[in-house]
């Protein structure tokens, strides 16, 4: 993921004080992304694929797929992602227990991603996306089709 941020910044003639001001950030975030130290939580990474057009997956290394044709530039919304995430575990026959096991998260933190109380963390959503071959583009609610 990181070098993606990397890689954009550069092939944008950008400095990261220049894409934190973009984003709404701060250069030591932007070091951090870039050296592997932390990821992005999901509102700078969608301000990072707004901007560049760029797909969510692409950013995560999810897909090699720069932009989905209908991508949309939106804001996450954490309704949709409840939904959406509620949706694809009964379609993978998980139980709340369950899927809070394989993110080692408690029952309760995923009842309140899937009824929009909280927001999805980026790095579960990057283990649901790589795990079950979901479009994090789909989770977050930027595309239609999974």
């Amino acid at each position: 993921m990181n070098s993606k941020i990397y890689d954009i910044r550069e092939n944008n003639d950008l400095t990261q004080e220049e894409l934190a001001k973009i984003i709404g950030g701060n250069r030591v975030s932007i070091s951090n992304w870039e050296n592997e130290k932390e990821i992005p939580n999901i509102n700078k990474a969608n301000e990072i694929a707004n901007y560049f057009d760029i797909s969510l997956d692409y950013l995560f290394n999810l897909s090699k797929i720069k932009n989905y044709s209908d991508n949309k530039k939106c804001n996450i919304d954490k309704i949709v992602v409840g939904n959406r995430l509620k949706e694809f575990r009964k379609e993978h026959n998980l139980t709340i227990s369950k899927l809070a096991a394989e993110l080692n998260t408690t029952p309760s933190t995923i009842s309140a991603y899937e009824s929009g109380k909280t927001l999805l963390l980026t790095a579960f959503a990057v283990q649901i996306c790589k795990k079950y071959k979901i479009s994090m583009d789909y989770l977050y609610g930027k595309k239609d089709d999974k």
